[in-house]
């Protein structure tokens, strides 16, 4: 296990089942970092959203922004080096505007809804590092049914191409720290000690200035 001497934000992007919680608590373990993961078992929306997103949807997100920001102001205070399952970003880059151009979420909740994301983005930092998984639909799809989360049965394909184009043109456009970006169908992290050993390798060089 590798300790590091300064404190860090270290946070992981990524579509539904791209490998975000198996990340963090690998590299958690790794580093000695303290992880912090996305609330699902806890979460009071999320079954619902899954079956009537029109009616969840803002619920849902406002949640979730609630949670993150939450958690990004404990960050600060810690004096630990942590990791994160999911960024605040996502939240209102990706979900949130897909959500309002599938006709899910209503201009006026979508609206009040970024209004609030706006307060918030100016009362925080950036991560350190945001390390940003891609990964195509059959690979999303794979890990999500071996998981086997009930509420996640319903999520259609479309859904997942609409998330994964958003998050490609959010990388694209990400202006406010480093990002590294893993691509899942390359490397079997999870299950491979070598693909593994090649994705902490990038994290170091990424976290020590090596490129």
């Amino acid at each position: 296990m590798k300790k590091e001497t300064s404190t860090m934000h270290i946070a992981i992007a990524g579509n539904i089942g791209a490998g975000k919680t198996t990340l963090t608590g690998i590299l958690a373990k790794h580093y000695g970092w303290e992880a912090h993961y996305e609330e699902v078992d806890g979460n009071p929306y999320l079954n619902d959203f899954y079956h009537d997103m029109q009616r969840w949807s803002f619920n849902l997100q406002v949640y979730f922004l609630n949670n993150r920001f939450s958690q990004i102001i404990d960050f600060r205070h810690s004096g630990k080096t942590v990791i994160q399952d999911r960024t605040i970003y996502e939240d209102a880059e990706i979900f949130a505007p897909n959500l309002h151009d599938m006709g899910l979420m209503s201009t006026r909740d979508f609206e009040t809804y970024h209004t609030l994301f706006d307060l918030m983005g100016k009362l925080i930092l950036a991560p350190d590092l945001i390390i940003y998984l891609r990964a195509s639909i059959p690979t999303l799809v794979q890990q999500i049914q071996k998981r086997g989360r009930d509420y996640e049965d319903s999520i259609r394909l479309d859904y997942l191409k609409q998330l994964n184009q958003r998050y490609e043109a959010w990388a694209t456009r990400y202006r406010l720290g480093k990002m590294l970006v893993i691509n899942v169908d390359e490397l079997n992290f999870a299950d491979n000690k070598g693909d593994m050993s090649k994705v902490i390798d990038r994290i170091d060089a990424q976290l020590h200035g090596l490129f």
